[in-house]
């Protein structure tokens, strides 16, 4: 049979997916509130590449289906949490995720992330999961803390299973995926980006959303805030 030459074939484009060699790193082990290291390991060569391919790997190992529904990325604010979010975009893209809701500024609180992995809709958009990234407590800074933890399709954190299974797969990790060439989103402002692969063939989302709406709207279910306000108002109130 011939050969043929596909050099100037049209493909994935930004989404195509570039497998990277690595090597397990030591420690990567997740607790309740996930894992938390000094800002500057994150940083370093892998770190964060090395965990997010692992949580990837349990995840769909546990069942989840990842192209379908939508991955919720948030967090603290603190140092290096917008490039924590772009590099987990371009590894989601790699693993099959088609869908992202960002909190705008890269801003989302834990309650938040739980109220909107529950309630926002439509449907076909529900969340299956959340990268929170935040170290609770703990200081920010490039030489202070970071952290990362997984929230589930419940809105709660991973569990005990999911956690160890992350940690058994950083312990053998040995390559990762990652889409190189995909765009960095700008998360400064709501609205919705769309990336097409140059074929046509796939699409990918990433909608940046209010990092409060959804919480509000669930607190204000519970809460008679008109009721409050009326009695903070009070002038025999104190």
């Amino acid at each position: 049979t011939g050969k043929v030459d596909l050099t100037d074939a049209v493909g994935l484009g930004e989404l195509k997916p570039t497998i990277v060699s690595t090597t397990p790193i030591a420690g990567q082990k997740p607790g309740t509130s996930g894992l938390r290291k000094k800002t500057k390991e994150f940083m370093a060569e892998n770190y964060l590449e090395n965990f997010v391919q692992s949580a990837f790997d349990a995840i769909k190992e546990s069942g989840t289906t990842i192209s379908e529904g939508t991955l919720l990325i948030g967090g603290d604010g603190r140092y290096f949490n917008g490039e924590a979010i772009q590099t987990i975009i371009k590894i989601g893209v790699a693993n099959g995720v088609t869908r992202f809701w960002v909190g705008q500024d890269g801003l989302m609180s834990t309650p938040a992330v739980s109220a909107t992995i529950r309630e926002r809709g439509p449907v076909w958009q529900k969340a299956f999961g959340a990268f929170i990234l935040t170290a609770s407590h703990n200081p920010g800074g490039p030489e202070e803390d970071f952290g990362i933890k997984y929230n589930c399709e419940n809105g709660g954190p991973a569990p005990d299973k999911l956690t160890e299974s992350i940690y058994e797969k950083t312990t053998t990790i040995k390559n990762y995926k990652i889409c190189k060439e995909f765009p960095a989103i700008d998360i400064s402002k709501t609205g919705i980006t769309t990336v097409a692969s140059a074929d046509g063939s796939a699409q990918v989302s990433v909608e940046v959303i209010s990092s409060t709406e959804s919480h509000v709207s669930l607190l204000k279910t519970i809460f008679d805030f008109g009721a409050i306000k009326a009695l903070l108002d009070r002038s025999d109130f104190s």
